[in-house]
């Protein structure tokens, strides 16, 4: 989407877009016309005609700079004629010089342009996959509103190690992951791939959430592991901290699991509430040992009205150029009573402000309103 962006503004700097620039290029071909024929013998300006095809290269194509060296050219040989020295070798070696410079500044508009498509090309592939890969989140699901934000810290980059994802599940709950990938680069993209699969595949099948840790888990270190030699799987550190979530939508709670993951929060008006759970598992692919006996799922009061709030560790260590971690507990509730998508974002205004616009690790923040419930269906007639 940046990449699209910078095209598109790119793009409106081209004449079909921005016309009134090329009043640069002419203004500079006539004034060296005019002032040139009018001004003393021994004063020449005519060189600086080599100043418009290269100016236009800056903001339009190759049609164009060639227009415009063809241009300067014509202004040229006008001037040699009109001050009676089209014949000397001076005049003969400017104009060679422009007619040279023209055909360059032409054949560096039609590289770039090439090479441009082909990078908007390879970003759109990137782009397309990245939202297969991590979909946009429903912007409603039963009396929830849901949406959510992901800022990658490379600017050219698409994805990351942030994760989330929503599903719904047959009981008339909605489940969600937050999470964050351990490193960086294409090996963080496969283990997010992974986990993001695995989710998928089993959070509407699995009938609780300490069943849907334990599978994510295996799955993540089956699917991490199974080329690696024995060695190797023993010093392997790929994990990922993670949050699971069960909200169901007649209860006004909601059911968590967290596996070494900064803790969701609850904005109740101006009021923050943490939802600390007692027990932090080990991250999803260092908890081979736990069964499903050994998560604990903890469950907090999600009222009506309240805005839950799930995110990286990139949020809150987001740090200015003196050091200072971002205040996402402090600037929060100043846009409790937004709708998720305004909420979300003033904190992306205000955390990119905040770091001058260069954050150091990806940041990913998901951000659920849950309206009042409707009443729950009736049971199965006697």
């Amino acid at each position: 989407m940046a990449f699209r962006a910078w095209w598109d503004a790119r793009r409106s700097w081209e004449p079909g877009h921005a016309p009134a620039l090329l009043v640069i290029p002419l203004g500079l071909i006539v004034t060296v016309c005019v002032v040139d024929v009018l001004a003393p013998p021994h004063i020449h300006l005519g060189p600086l005609l080599v100043a418009a095809p290269a100016i236009t290269v800056a903001f339009a194509g190759a049609r164009m700079t060639a227009l415009m060296g063809a241009l300067a050219v014509a202004a040229q040989v006008l001037i040699g004629v009109l001050r009676g020295v089209s014949d000397t070798a001076n005049v003969q070696a400017q104009i060679a010089a422009l007619i040279v410079v023209s055909a360059v500044c032409v054949i560096v508009c039609v590289v770039r342009d090439r090479h441009e498509r082909q990078l908007y090309q390879v970003r759109s592939v990137a782009e397309a996959a990245q939202n297969v890969l991590l979909r946009p989140l429903p912007a409603h699901a039963g009396p929830l509103r849901i949406a959510g934000l992901y800022i990658p810290a490379e600017e050219e980059a698409e994805l990351g190690g942030d994760l989330y994802a929503a599903a719904r599940t047959a009981h008339h709950s909605t489940r969600l992951l937050i999470g964050d990938v351990r490193g960086s680069g294409l090996g963080a993209i496969s283990n997010t791939a992974l986990l993001l699969g695995a989710f998928r595949a089993a959070a509407h099948r699995q009938a609780t959430l300490p069943r849907l840790a334990v599978h994510l888990d295996a799955a993540f270190r089956w699917d991490a592991g199974q080329w690696r030699s024995p060695t190797e799987q023993e010093t392997t550190e790929d994990f990922a901290t993670a949050v699971l979530l069960d909200i169901p939508d007649h209860d006004p709670v909601v059911h968590l699991i967290s596996c070494g993951h900064p803790p969701p929060l609850i904005l109740r008006g101006k009021r923050l509430i943490p939802l600390a759970a007692e027990a932090s598992y080990l991250p999803i692919g260092l908890g081979g040992a736990f069964g499903i006996a050994d998560y604990t799922v903890q469950t907090f009061p999600f009222e009506a009205g309240d805005l839950l709030l799930l995110y990286t560790d990139g949020v809150i260590e987001a740090r200015d150029t003196d050091g200072h971690f971002y205040p996402f507990t402090e600037r929060a509730p100043q846009w409790a009573a937004e709708d998720p998508d305004e909420f979300l974002r003033r904190l992306q205004g205000d955390l990119l402000a905040h770091v001058h616009g260069h954050l150091d690790d990806d940041a990913a923040v998901v951000a659920i309103r849950r309206l009042a419930a409707a009443p729950p269906p009736p049971g199965p007639a006697r």
